[in-house]
């Protein structure tokens, strides 16, 4: 589930290693440069933390981030 933090919507996601934790960044950064909206993101390990908010509107949640959330969300299901 995503919440909201500092401005940010934020979700922390696991995996079984360091090898599954990239293949997700990479399918992130593909669907992220489609939809030209880029997260803040950190890796270390089997973990991606991911932060999202628009640069453009002062760094607040718009609907660019709800929607890029939502298709991140897809790519696990």
């Amino acid at each position: 589930m995503w919440t909201k933090q500092n401005n940010c919507l934020y979700k922390k996601f696991i995996f079984p290693d360091f090898s599954g934790a990239f293949a997700f960044m990479t399918r992130v950064a593909l669907l992220a440069e489609k939809m030209n909206h880029h997260p803040r993101w950190t890796n270390v390990y089997n973990t991606v933390e991911i932060w999202l908010n628009t640069h453009d509107a002062r760094n607040m949640v718009t609907e660019k981030d709800d929607m890029l959330a939502m298709e991140i969300d897809k790519l696990l299901q």
